[in-house]
């Protein structure tokens, strides 16, 4: 038998769940016009300082936008799928990073801003897919990714020091093409990639770098990267907000 089970969040915060699922998945269009706040009163039996509550979280999120004498309409549109397999090969001679040349396809400007670079003692997920031991250290480097200068993911990459030292990923300048271009170029290029795709919390800084509402979870992707011989060069925790992107694998079935 089935345990009772009671949703506990707020009458606004259950409306609000149910229009942002309309637009992420796009039943309520960008430029939608949503329902009167009587009509919205009526729909979900509450009043109208309820339905206020609602619609003002679904707009710190930026999904919507009043117009005053006209109504509240969709301003965003269905989650933007990203395809994590475009981003892995090295960039062509002289191409920039591939998050740029992406986003142009998509007639979006990518761009990137360095926030640290420099040894640290990684956390002890990244040690073990590295294969470092209790006392090394590895290279770290650290970055926002933005799409038309708003900020889409925090990126912490991790890098074996005995692969980093000596090269360009050392400096805080950008590396022309990324660091896949670049490991590439040193004799490891990236073969096979392993991501753990998770819901979580943010962190302050999460919320901070990524200009997050109040209350919205992240995607975290945990990302190891091998090179010849599943030697891991790469590992990265990449943090993205949950209501605007959705991940997309396209496998093949052996």
């Amino acid at each position: 038998m089935a345990r009772s089970f009671e949703d506990k969040r707020s009458a606004h915060q259950k409306i609000a769940a149910t229009l942002r699922r309309q637009i992420t998945r796009g039943d309520l269009a960008p430029g939608a016009k949503l329902p009167s706040t009587p009509a919205l009163m009526e729909m979900y039996g509450v009043a109208g300082t309820t339905v206020q509550k609602a619609l003002l979280m679904l707009k710190d999120e930026n999904l919507l936008i009043g117009h005053t004498g006209k109504g509240v309409f969709v301003k965003g549109g269905t989650q933007q799928a990203v395809s994590p397999a475009v981003y892995m090969p090295p960039a062509e001679a002289g191409e920039p990073y591939r998050w740029i040349t992406e986003a142009a396809k998509r007639s979006q400007h990518g761009s990137t801003k360095i926030l640290e670079v420099g040894p640290v003692s990684p956390p002890r997920e990244i040690a073990l897919a590295l294969g470092l031991g209790e006392e090394e250290r590895a290279l770290l480097r650290k970055q926002i990714l933005l799409l038309d200068d708003e900020p889409t993911e925090l990126t912490c990459s991790y890098y074996p020091l005995d692969l980093a030292e000596g090269t360009a990923m050392m400096d805080r300048p950008k590396i022309r093409g990324g660091t896949p271009t670049l490991l590439n170029e040193l004799g490891f290029p990236p073969r096979t990639f392993v991501d753990e795709v998770s819901s979580e919390i943010p962190t302050e800084e999460e919320v901070v770098a990524l200009e997050l509402p109040k209350d919205m979870p992240v995607m975290l992707t945990f990302r190891i990267v091998y090179s010849d011989g599943d030697r891991p060069i790469e590992a990265s925790l990449l943090t993205k907000a949950a209501h605007k992107y959705r991940m997309r694998y396209r496998l093949a079935v052996t």
